[in-house]
């Protein structure tokens, strides 16, 4: 006697790709992230320790705090969302131009224009993709 298979619940993947997705994209960015902090800060000298920790600590940083933003961030309110998103964008890229040997000054004023636009581009995104109820879309 045949039996009929059961339905997935809907809005999470019941797979196993859901889940590395949700590391594996973190992890990629951290490490690209890491490995452009210290290919910045080496500016054509030899590798040294220093420059694998800068690394691997950036890397470190970068991808937790997109992993932990990621799994929290469904829970804020589409303001604080945009706004999280906005300033980790800001500080990242901060941080970068800073390691260029600029002033802290001119790395600051960079930081917060890129964190003004990823805030209010991530407030249009979710703001335009809820649904009538005011829940926002499930990505």
């Amino acid at each position: 006697m045949a039996a009929h298979a059961a339905l997935p619940a809907r809005g999470r993947a019941t797979s196993t790709q859901g889940r590395t997705l949700g590391w594996a994209l973190p992890a990629t960015l951290g490490v690209i992230y890491g490995w452009y902090a210290a290919f910045i800060q080496k500016s054509g000298a030899p590798v040294t320790w220093g420059l694998f920790w800068l690394g691997l600590i950036s890397a470190v940083v970068f991808g937790g705090a997109v992993y932990g933003l990621h799994r929290i961030g469904r829970a804020l309110p589409r303001e604080l969302h945009a706004a999280a998103w906005g300033s980790l964008a800001g500080i990242a890229v901060g941080f970068l131009y800073s390691l260029s040997d600029v002033s802290i000054l001119s790395a600051t004023v960079l930081g917060l224009i890129v964190g003004g636009g990823v805030t209010a581009g991530a407030f249009y995104l979710y703001y335009t993709h809820e649904d009538a109820a005011g829940r926002p879309a499930p990505y």
